[in-house]
């Protein structure tokens, strides 16, 4: 084999059709771009999202709400029956320790959410960026304390 002898396999490559070159060649006159209209002009073709000229979709479906950007905070949500299960008695748990724990992911340390889904056992010092009212209240009556970080 010699790079002479190298060629595309056949019927790979087409010739290229050859546009405006007169009435014989099939393509000339409009060129295959019909009588007037959009497509036909230099530049021509209707936007993304063009209808035809009726109501679009995205302007027949309705709007709703508003958050300005930068203030949504997702939480990282832990169950307390987790908490029971992973931590032992008279533990801290803080975020860092979740992180460890594998209870959350190290990227939603930065808001933490507890929830009173399940039972606490044991008294843990919970250290926490925000806490259900029912998890703060199972947590106390089994001797622990909660201490509310600020984000």
């Amino acid at each position: 084999m010699r790079l002479e002898d190298l060629h595309p396999a056949p019927g790979a490559t087409r010739r290229r059709k050859r546009i405006g070159r007169g009435r014989a060649s099939g393509t000339g006159k409009t060129s295959g771009k019909g009588h007037k209209g959009l497509n036909a002009r230099s530049g021509g073709g209707s936007r993304v999202g063009f209808e035809g000229g009726q109501m679009p979709l995205y302007r027949r479906l309705p709007k709703r709400g508003f958050i300005p950007y930068g203030t949504k905070v997702e939480f990282a949500l832990v169950k307390l029956r987790d908490l029971s299960a992973r931590f032992p008695a008279g533990s801290v748990v803080d975020p860092a320790a979740l992180v460890a724990a594998r209870l959350i992911k190290a990227s939603g340390r930065h808001a933490v959410k507890i929830l009173g889904d399940g039972d606490v056992a044991h008294a843990l010092t919970v250290k926490t960026h925000k806490i259900s009212e029912s998890a703060r209240q199972k947590l106390e009556a089994a001797g622990g304390r909660v201490e509310v970080l600020a984000r």
